[in-house]
């Protein structure tokens, strides 16, 4: 049986781009359209032919609310249950959407100063928050620091440096590669997200009076990052965070 009209709309691959070997971006068009703020996620899945069950996770959306498709940038998890399938997806290819988009990772409207630190897929967010913003002259500045082992894995990178040198001042994006042994042509900024945080913080002249944080990919990055702002006295409400998977426990000895 097809999965119920109830809980699933289908969708169609209408385009994709391999940044990376693990790194891929694609824009699904609904069958109906699906209304989303900027920053939120829509749940994407696959029927598994053999159990008959839907295998399904959650992926926030690259694209701005006014484009037709919704487009999702991943990373392969070789040993994973959706992404493997996803990977092998091409141009036309069919794929289960959840009726409603959700989460509450937005930016904040009583704030003009927001503070974002992305690792890889982590930038989806930023890039949906910047499309949406594009070509308006928004009251308000936003710094995005994208971090990665190696430049190649900074997807979306030319799009967010173009954006931010036609803004006119409002968005600042700073690349990050943690790994320059292995990237000898990188002459950007080199560290983790959380070893550059407070320099950029402190550069934009971001402090807890009139700013927000924002945390989104590793989860380790993220618990850095959140000590380092706290300890920059921002209060827990000023820093919004989005774990894309949770680290597993060690077993007891």
């Amino acid at each position: 049986m097809p999965p119920s009209p109830d809980k699933y709309l289908r969708g169609r691959v209408v385009w994709r781009k391999d940044h990376a070997p693990d790194l891929w971006s694609v824009r699904v068009a609904p069958e109906r359209p699906i209304g989303f703020q900027p920053g939120q996620y829509v749940t994407l899945g696959l029927e598994d032919v053999r159990s008959g069950k839907m295998i399904e996770r959650a992926y926030s959306l690259c694209s701005a609310p006014a484009e037709p498709e919704l487009e999702f940038f991943f990373e392969l998890v070789p040993q994973g249950q959706l992404t493997p399938r996803l990977y092998e997806l091409k141009e036309g290819a069919e794929v289960w959407l959840r009726h409603r988009a959700k989460g509450a990772f937005m930016m904040e409207p009583k704030r003009r100063n927001h503070f974002l630190v992305a690792t890889v897929t982590g930038v989806a967010p930023a890039v949906s928050w910047v499309r949406a913003l594009r070509g308006q002259r928004p009251d308000l500045r936003l710094v995005i620091v994208q971090a990665a082992s190696r430049s190649h894995e900074l997807a979306y990178r030319e799009e967010l440096e173009r954006a931010a040198a036609e803004s006119g001042g409002w968005l600042t994006y700073v690349p990050v590669v943690s790994r320059p042994w292995e990237d000898r042509e990188w002459k950007g900024e080199l560290g983790r997200a959380e070893d550059v945080l407070r320099k950029h913080l402190d550069a934009a002249g971001f402090g807890p009076d009139d700013s927000v944080g924002y945390l989104c990919g590793h989860p380790q990055m993220i618990e850095n990052g959140k000590g380092i702002l706290l300890r920059r006295g921002f209060d827990r409400d000023q820093i919004h965070v989005e774990v894309y998977w949770m680290p597993k426990k060690e077993k007891a000895g």
